[in-house]
């Protein structure tokens, strides 16, 4: 089983606009085939192949309150004949 490495993070709190904003940037990006994720702690550069994986999941956990959650994620095999990569700076 491989290792799993987080290679950028980001968690901010937005409105609704900002959220749909952002989301309709990387679906932007997502269609160009490449997208830059940065911030003061560095900097991620995503090429996209042509095929992916999109896995779309709503949770609900139950605490104290109540909390949701929407995850939206793309998967790609790096070096598969489609050529998805990243470079780190």
């Amino acid at each position: 089983m491989g290792r799993e490495k987080i290679l950028f993070k980001s968690e901010e709190r937005k409105t609704k606009s900002e959220i749909a904003d952002i989301l309709h940037h990387i679906a932007d990006m997502v269609e160009q085939g490449n997208m830059t994720l940065s911030n003061d702690a560095g900097s991620v550069e995503l090429q996209f192949p042509k095929n992916m994986v999109l896995e779309i999941k709503a949770e609900e956990e139950i605490k104290h309150k109540t909390k949701r959650s929407l995850e939206i994620e793309l998967e790609w095999t790096v070096d598969d004949d489609e050529q998805g990569s990243m470079i780190i700076g």
